[in-house]
């Protein structure tokens, strides 16, 4: 396969234009070639949390947990109060196995949303 085209192809056009595409392989469940787009897009554009959490997840439903934390951390770190960012952060950590780190991301993400429990 030429991935010069590949490669091409991916990054085409405006970052909106490609914000658009990575947008529609997202919603169509191409992950992956979602994720293509985004990579270019979240390195011209790092401080855009947008293009960077479609990345993480599109990194997560493809199967690519370790990129999807990656992302996700990177969001936490500069907006710790960035709710659906904390979720998508337990719900990788638990689909890695690793609960207990993913119990505080996922206590804090509800406090976020405000869904306290009862007692």
């Amino acid at each position: 396969m030429n991935t010069t085209y590949d490669t091409t192809y991916y990054a085409h056009g405006t970052p909106a234009e490609r914000w658009e595409r990575a947008r529609l392989f997202f919603d169509a469940k191409d992950y992956a070639a979602a994720a293509r787009v985004l990579v270019g897009l979240v390195e011209e554009v790092p401080e855009q949390t947008g293009p960077r959490l479609l990345l993480a997840r599109s990194y997560y439903h493809s199967a690519q947990l370790w990129r999807a934390e990656t992302e996700l951390r990177t969001i936490v770190e500069r907006d710790p109060v960035e709710h659906y960012a904390r979720l998508m952060l337990g719900r990788t950590l638990q689909r890695q196995g690793r609960h207990e780190e993913a119990e505080s991301h996922m206590r804090i993400a509800s406090a976020l949303a405000g869904d306290f429990e009862q007692r």
